[in-house]
Order: structure tokens, then sequence, then C-alpha cells
């Protein structure tokens, strides 16, 4: 049994995290194949959105904490081995925000430290109604700070730090609230509700999202002029292109645009 299966519909890739005996935790075996998909699909130009989701009972876990007790057995105390599993993480999930592709997060379950981390990091996110997240390594004195990363640049600071201190979970609606997730949904729609989510997305001029993707994250590290004129110089960029001139023709003759495949 494959550790992540994949399979794509209509231009969409659906990316299933498929260890449901560690609640899809994100084990070496986990992050190494995560990180190639994403290397694959950097350069899959006939898929427009990613959908990522968890096999069982769970979305993801986080961290496999018995592997990583397993390396406190090195003879620096595993610090060597902690360093390059959290890079590794940092690697993988950095990826996620360099994909042309928006990647959705297909939550269910339990979406915790790690996990948690996963679904911010996702550009949109979509939870059945009865999941929870949390940040919740505080529990067992590891306080989530790689988690932390992708947490608080979804939602304000003290909502984030509340999360990280107290290890308390919150449920989708109040996830929702706070920005960490888009939409909810209930047991029996999400598969349909997520599918039209990312056909969408998908039925999109893909070079355009492209485009915006990289320049959405780039102008929020930016000063708010610097901004302006980076943007400024990708929506010309965009405008230079053949397929977005044809949109704005089908739009103005009241048309549907037919985008041809990149």
């Amino acid at each position: 049994m494959a550790i992540l299966e994949r399979s794509d519909k209509n231009s969409v890739a659906y990316i299933l995290l498929n260890s449901p005996k560690t609640l899809n935790s994100l084990s070496d075996e986990m992050l190494s194949a995560l990180t190639n998909e994403f290397e694959i699909l950097k350069n899959d130009n006939q898929i427009r959105a990613v959908v990522i989701s968890g096999a069982g009972k769970a979305f993801c876990a986080g961290h496999n904490l018995k592997e990583m007790t397993k390396g406190r057995n090195a003879e620096d105390g595993g610090k060597a081995y902690f360093l390059d599993l959290f890079k590794r993480c940092a690697r993988m999930m950095l990826l996620i925000q360099k994909l042309p592709q928006p990647v959705i997060a297909k939550v269910h379950g339990i979406a915790t430290a790690a996990g948690c981390q996963l679904v911010a990091t996702c550009d949109l996110a979509i939870a059945e109604e009865t999941t929870t997240f949390g940040v919740n390594g505080v529990n067992i004195g590891l306080f989530c700070s790689t988690p932390m990363v992708a947490l608080s640049r979804n939602i304000t600071k003290k909502q984030a730090f509340e999360m990280l201190t107290t290890g308390e979970f919150i449920t989708a609606e109040r996830a929702k609230t706070l920005g960490l997730i888009n939409r909810t949904s209930n047991k029996e729609n999400l598969d349909e509700q997520t599918e039209k989510f990312a056909e969408t997305i998908a039925s999109k001029l893909g070079a355009a999202v492209k485009i915006g993707k990289e320049a959405f994250y780039k102008q929020l590290e930016m000063p708010i002029a610097q901004a302006y004129e980076y943007t400024g110089q990708v929506m010309t960029e965009n405008m230079m292109l053949r397929q977005t001139e044809k949109g704005i023709e089908a739009f103005l003759n009241k048309l549907e645009p037919a985008w041809e495949q990149d």
C-alpha cells in the first residue's frame, strides 16, 4: 500500500495521505513522498489545482512522535536528526506555496500540530464541520514553533498565541471565523463541495493563476508602495498574454472564454 496516492480528474490532482494507522502523520516516509510529488506537480502543466486529503479517521496528526523518539538514540541525543527533520518539513511546506497550482486542504477528523501547519500552509482549505484543529504540542512540553510560522500568517497574533499556549482545539466553524479555513461542509457533501471548489479554480486560465499565486505571496512581504510597484509589473506581464487578450475580447462580446491548453 502506497503511503501517498494520487488520482487526476478534470485538471485537478487529488493527493491522499494514506497512513491511517498513524493518523497520516508526517513521518520521514510521508515527508519524502509529499516532497517528491510536489516536485513533479511543479512542472505538470496539465494540472490546474491540487487537493490534499487524509485516509481514515483524520487529516493529519502532525509529526510521527514514535520516529522522533527513536531519533534520540543518536550520540548527540538526536539534535542533528531533529534539525534535519524540521528542515525537511519546512522544505515540503514551502514547496506548496511555490507550486503554480492553488492547493486546497480537504480536512476531516483532526488536524493537529504539523497537520494544522499543513492546513495553514495550503492556499485554501475546506473542512468537514466536525473537524477540530490544534497546535497542542505544548501539552507534551513541545511548543509548536514551526507550525506557528504558518498559523501566525493565517490568523491574528493573539488568536494564534492562544492556540499555541493553551494547546486547546478549535472547531471548524471557529477556524473559518479566524481565517484558517475557507469553508465548511457536512460529511455527506464534503467530497462534492471540494471537487466543485477545485474545478472552479481549475477552470480559470492556468497561466494567469500561476502568475497571481506567485505575486500573492511575494507582495505580502513587501511595504505597500513596493507591493503596488511590483504588482503593477505583474499585471502588465499578465496583460501581455495572448490568452488574456482573448479572455477580454470574449467578455466584451458577452461570451465565455475558451482557454487553450498551456
